[in-house]
C-alpha cells in the first residue's frame, strides 16, 4: 500500500507538526476531547434508556439524541455538522427513527448492543443488521457516535473525510451507504496498522488527516485527481483555521485561570483541592495546579465509571481528612453547557450523603444561556440544586474571597441561583 502512495509519510509529517492542523488542534492537545467519550457514551446510555422506556421525542430537538450530538460537535472541525442528518424533517419524514415506533426500537438496539460489544466483528453484525431494516434517512452519519464509543474500532464518517478518502487512494466510494463506509473503514484500518508509529490506535488520527485534505488544507505530492487550489484561497482557508485555533487557545487560556482561582480560594478555606485528573498538569500564570491540587480524588463509593466521570470535574473542594466533598465546579467555554451539568449532577445523585454545593463557572455572555438549562425540568428535579458564578465575578473577587472568608459559603456572595 505504501508504493502506491509514496508520500503518506511525509504527508504524516506535515500534518502532525502543523500547529493549526486537526492533529495538534483536536486529536492531541485538546483536553475537552477526552471529557467528550464520557458524556457521548453516558449520553448514548440515554438515548438507549429513553426509547426502552417510551420517553424518546418524536423530534430531535431537547431529545437525548441531540445531547449527544450536541457534543459531537463541539469537537470543532473534523465534526462540524454531525448534527445535521438527525434533525427531523417532517416533509421527507426522515430520518425515520422518530415516528416510527419499529425503528425507532431498531436504533435503540442497535445502539445497546454496539455499547456493550467487546469485539469489532459485533459491531460489524450490527451495522449490517441495521443497514438491512431500510430506516430511511439513517446512515452511516451514525458512524460518528460510534467512534466515541470505540474509537480503536471505527472511524468517524463525513463528507470532508470521504473526500480526502477518494483523493488520497483515488478510489470514489459515497457518502450515503452502510456497505461503501464498511469498505472505506476495511481500508482506513490496513494504513493505520502500516503507519501506526506515526500515526495512534485511535482512529481519530488518521480521520483528521483525511478530512485535511479533503478541505483542501493538506496537499498531497503527486496526485493526479487532487484539484488545483489556489494559493491565495489556500491561504485564506488557512489564516481561517489559524483564527480559530488562536480563539481555542484563549479559552483554554482563560478555563485555566478560572481552575486557578478556584484552587487558590479552595486552599485558603482551608479545604483541599483536585483538579480534573487530564488538567493536573496545566499551569497558570507561573503557578503549577500540580503544586496546588491533591493529585487524584480520594477513593469514593461509587462505580468505577462514575469515579472516573467524577474525576474529571474541574475543580472539587474536600473536607480535610474526611475525604467528604464539599463543592464542586465545571468551567464552562464555548462548549454544552449540559455536559457540564450532567457532571455534576451524576456526582449529587452518585453521594447523596455528601450535600455538596454544585458551581457553574460561565462567560458572561453566556448568562441567559445557562439560565435557560438549569431550567429544564430534568435539572430542576435533582434534590441538589446548581448554581453559577460569573467568571468576571470570580477574576474581580478572588483575592478578597480569600483573605475574607471562612468557609464555602463566602461564594454565596458572587454565585446565583435561577
Amino acid at each position: 500500500m505504501s508504493s502506491s502512495i509514496p508520500f503518506l509519510s511525509q504527508v504524516i509529517a506535515t500534518y502532525q507538526r502543523t500547529p493549526d492542523l486537526t492533529y495538534q488542534s483536536w486529536f492531541l492537545h485538546n483536553a475537552d476531547r477526552l471529557k467528550a467519550f464520557r458524556s457521548i457514551r453516558r449520553g448514548v446510555l440515554q438515548v438507549v434508556s429513553d426509547i426502552k422506556d417510551g420517553s424518546f421525542p418524536n423530534d430531535f430537538k431537547d431529545s437525548s439524541l441531540e445531547f449527544v450530538l450536541t457534543c459531537i460537535t463541539e469537537q470543532k472541525q473534523v465534526f462540524e455538522g454531525a448534527s445535521h442528518p438527525f434533525y427531523w424533517k417532517p416533509k421527507l419524514r426522515i430520518p425515520d427513527i422518530y415516528e416510527n415506533q419499529d425503528h425507532k426500537r431498531y436504533f435503540g438496539q442497535f445502539l445497546e448492543c454496539c455499547l456493550k460489544a467487546t469485539k469489532p466483528e459485533t459491531v460489524v453484525s450490527e451495522i449490517i443488521r441495521l443497514d438491512a431494516y431500510k430506516i430511511k434517512g439513517l446512515g452511516p452519519a451514525v458512524a460518528s457516535i460510534l467512534y466515541f464509543l470505540h474509537p480503536t474500532w471505527l472511524p468517524p464518517f463525513n463528507t470532508a473525510i470521504i473526500n480526502g478518502y477518494n483523493r488520497l487512494f483515488n478510489e470514489r466510494r459515497k457518502l450515503g451507504s452502510w456497505s461503501e463506509y464498511l469498505a472505506i473503514r476495511e481500508r482506513m484500518l490496513a494504513v493505520n496498522a502500516e503507519y501506526r508509529q506515526l500515526l495512534s490506535n485511535d482512529l481519530g488520527a488518521l480521520s483528521g488527516l483525511l478530512y485535511e485534505i479533503g478541505v483542501g488544507n493538506l496537499l498531497v505530492p503527486g496526485l493526479a485527481d487532487q484539484p488545483v487550489v489556489e494559493r491565495e484561497k489556500l491561504e485564506k482557508q488557512l489564516s481561517k483555521r489559524h483564527k480559530s485555533v488562536v480563539d481555542e487557545q484563549q479559552e483554554e487560556q482563560t478555563h485555566s485561570e478560572m481552575q486557578y482561582h478556584l484552587l487558590t480560594i479552595g486552599r485558603a478555606l482551608g479545604y483541599d483541592v483536585v483538579a480534573a485528573r487530564n488538567d493536573i498538569s496545566r499551569q497558570y500564570n507561573g503557578h503549577s495546579f500540580s503544586f496546588l491540587s491533591l493529585q487524584n480524588l480520594p477513593i469514593l463509593p461509587v462505580a468505577p465509571e462514575t469515579a472516573q466521570t467524577i474525576s474529571l470535574i474541574d475543580v472539587v473542594w474536600l473536607e480535610k481528612g474526611s475525604g467528604r466533598i464539599i463543592c464542586a465546579f465545571e468551567v464552562e467555554k464555548s462548549t454544552s453547557i449540559y455536559s457540564g451539568i450532567l457532571r455534576l449532577t451524576d456526582l449529587s445523585c452518585s453521594l447523596p450523603d455528601h450535600a455538596t454545593t454544585l458551581y457553574l463557572v460561565v462567560p458572561d455572555s453566556r448568562r441567559k444561556e445557562v439560565e435557560m438549562q438549569l431550567t429544564r425540568p430534568s435539572i430542576r428535579q435533582t434534590k441538589t440544586p446548581i448554581r453559577y458564578i460569573l467568571m468576571s465575578e470570580l477574576r474581580t473577587h478572588c483575592d478578597a474571597l480569600c483573605r475574607f472568608g471562612d468557609n464555602h459559603r463566602v461564594l454565596d456572595k458572587i454565585a446565583q441561583t435561577v
